[in-house]
């Protein structure tokens, strides 16, 4: 899991571009991501995004993530569990990644 971007809306806070790879085999089927955006030990916001994406083995897509948080100067850590199913087993991963916002300047 890597970060590739964020982007500011005027509305509705901003969005963070996650970057996902399947290092399987065989194809992996995203179904959900918990998030937890943190920042100086705080949690600045959470949630939940419902996906419905396959992922052949060695690629990688491309998740949207809601931040509804203050624009600021402080690196955040995004902390969560991908849930996905690999031939027909549910699996959980826990993620990590970092965003510094001063890398977007």
């Amino acid at each position: 899991l890597r970060i590739v971007g964020v982007h500011e809306r005027a509305r509705h806070g901003d969005v963070v571009f996650v970057q996902v790879t399947n290092p399987a085999r065989r194809s992996m089927r995203l179904t959900q991501l918990r998030y937890t955006f943190a920042a100086d030990g705080a949690t600045v916001s959470t949630g939940v995004v419902a996906l419905s994406r396959e992922i052949q083995p060695g690629a990688a897509v491309v998740v949207e993530v809601p931040l509804d948080a203050p624009n600021g100067t402080t690196p955040l850590t995004m902390i969560g569990e991908l849930t996905a199913e690999l031939d027909a087993i549910v699996r959980i991963f826990r993620v990590s990644a970092q965003i510094d916002p001063h890398a977007a300047e």
